[in-house]
């Protein structure tokens, strides 16, 4: 048979196969990119190394581990350099306001993957970590290190990112007379601050070198976070992040995920596909009610209420916000703000539904 062919000529040699891994991956990031699809980095990777996994079979094909770790610091000083004086400065002026909404959506998305836990959609705390409204990134790294699997939350994490971008542009287009945000073109080789750039590495490992050193959990998210936010505000510390760098990571993370796809998650995800999108839908209209409850009780203006209270896909809500007429601040310090609180709180909660729940906290 043809894919028993293509199976076998594709365990004859390693090279071969990680060349068409790395050409099949550029391949799908130029068509996400074509037509404006978030997270194509992460996400034409990770497709990629699922159809490799499928054809090779398991473990045939396996990253290395410390360039994913690499990666993933990477990935929280990318995140660090959004948390900028002006968001910290809206977040304190409107301190209540934030907080009680911040709040409400991680609590409306904690009892949604309680509810998918209880119901047995997906296996542990899988459905916790994916329900996360955080950055979706950072949910799958951190999800794989408190034991669930990192698999099944990037289908659900990615699958919200979706359909809040398709959302939040159809909103925008409807209430501004803007074109919905096109993003910007990749410019995969810009100037480069050389010293700043060296001094990001630097701290890129040493926070690897602590994470192993103390054995903190998530640690290669939490503390390059933790870290770069704190000098980037006290102004020691320019985070300097080319683009090349930064889809060299997202490519190492996704194929590090897609390659342990098998066709049984494949099935998994299948058969969860609708009540996933069902708690997906209902999220966004719960986040759209408080989206009117803040234009009608705190005068925010109707799209920075919507776009600040869109359940995930920060970085598309951000390009969208950015080409609208809207409080830009005010929508990244909401996004920004829940993404921390997420950091915070998202291992105890997934400890505290898994209990709730009756089932053992690293799925079977």
């Amino acid at each position: 048979m043809p894919f028993k062919a293509a199976s076998r000529a594709l365990q004859k040699a390693s090279l071969p196969r990680w060349v068409l891994l790395l050409s099949l991956s550029t391949a799908l990031v130029v068509v996400l990119e074509l037509f404006a699809l978030p997270a194509s980095l992460l996400v034409g990777p990770m497709i990629a190394a699922i159809f490799l996994a499928l054809v090779v079979g398991k473990g045939q094909m396996r990253v290395p581990y410390w360039p994913v770790q690499f990666g993933q610091a990477l990935v929280g000083l990318m995140m660090a350099r959004a948390i900028t004086p002006d968001i910290l400065a809206t977040m304190a002026k409107d301190a209540p306001l934030f907080m009680l909404v911040i709040v409400s959506v991680i609590a409306v998305a904690a009892v949604l993957g309680y509810l998918l836990t209880r119901l047995q959609v997906l296996p542990g705390t899988t459905a916790v970590w994916g329900s996360s409204p955080g950055g979706a990134s950072a949910m799958v790294i951190m999800s794989e290190a408190y034991g669930a699997d990192a698999r099944l939350v990037a289908f659900m994490q990615y699958l919200r990112v979706v359909f809040v971008c398709v959302a939040a542009s159809g909103v925008s287009r409807l209430w501004v007379a803007a074109d919905g945000g096109e993003p910007p073109p990749l410019i995969l080789f810009p100037p480069i601050d050389w010293p700043a750039f060296a001094t990001t590495v630097l701290l890129a490992c040493c926070c690897i070198y602590a994470t192993f050193r103390f054995r903190v959990q998530g640690g290669t998210i939490i503390l390059p976070l933790l870290a770069g936010s704190l000098l980037q505000g006290f102004g020691l510390l320019t985070i300097e992040l080319p683009m090349w760098l930064l889809a060299i990571s997202y490519a190492l993370i996704g194929w590090s995920i897609g390659l342990r796809f098998t066709r049984s998650i494949l099935k998994h995800a299948a058969r969860a596909l609708p009540r996933v999108s069902a708690s997906i839908l209902l999220l966004m209209s719960i986040c759209g009610l408080m989206a009117v409850a803040l234009h009608q009780f705190a005068g925010v203006d109707p799209l920075t209420a919507y776009l600040a209270t869109s359940p995930g896909g920060a970085d598309s809500v951000a390009i969208i916000a950015a080409s609208s007429d809207v409080d830009l601040p005010f929508v990244m310090a909401m996004q920004v703000g829940r993404f921390v609180m997420i950091l915070l709180t998202g291992p105890m909660l997934a400890r505290f539904i898994a209990r709730k729940s009756g089932l053992a906290e690293n799925p079977a």
